[in-house]
């Protein structure tokens, strides 16, 4: 079987999470790679914590189920870390990217995991100064991007663009692709 790589999103309702898969999913596609990118509906509603997902092969992927063991969680609200157990299924060697003003060192203390990655961004601040709201997807995108190398932010910055573009205003897109191209910039690693 061909290695999968599979994704969680952890964010609440209005932050994204879904667009964030989605964006993600169609610009990894464009890249000749298979994908999904699902969203796990509850109550829907802003606030409420929601949870999407992304699987990313080299060839057909067959499995048709949540994600339970993804190798990378993105966290969009760190506020969710005292609700949801966002290391449950990840392997040891697992990557943690969360939106936080908190150093990746203190989120290592904060989840209580010893191995795989931790990093962090401030995607709220980036969000509010860039985009002009508290929408965390776009710079969290970025720095999935800058941590994983899954596309280079070229491509990545081209596709979303793209599909922004066929939605939303221009000057919207651009705030959102600076998000990105900022986050891309700061996301934090550790020593």
């Amino acid at each position: 079987m061909a290695e999968l790589l599979e994704i969680r999103w952890h964010g609440r309702g209005g932050q994204g999470a879904k667009t964030a898969a989605l964006l993600l999913g169609e610009a990894v596609s464009a890249s000749g790679k298979y994908i999904q990118a699902f969203p796990e509906y509850g109550p829907e509603r802003m606030g409420a914590p929601v949870l999407a997902f992304n699987r990313i092969s080299e060839e057909p992927i067959r499995l048709h189920c949540q994600v339970l063991n993804p190798a990378i969680v993105v966290v969009l609200d760190a506020t969710l870390l005292e609700a949801t157990d966002v290391t449950a299924g990840v392997p040891e060697d697992g990557l943690y990217i969360i939106n936080t003003n908190l150093s990746p060192e203190e989120m290592r203390e904060q989840l209580g995991i010893t191995g795989g990655k931790v990093y962090t961004l401030d995607a709220t601040q980036i969000a509010i100064d860039t985009i002009g709201r508290d929408i965390p997807n776009t710079p969290m995108m970025g720095a999935l991007i800058r941590t994983t190398g899954l596309l280079t932010i070229d491509e990545f910055v081209s596709n979303t663009r793209e599909r922004l573009e066929a939605k939303f205003r221009p000057d919207i897109v651009e705030k959102n692709i600076q998000a990105i191209e900022r986050a891309y910039q700061e996301v934090q690693g550790e020593e």
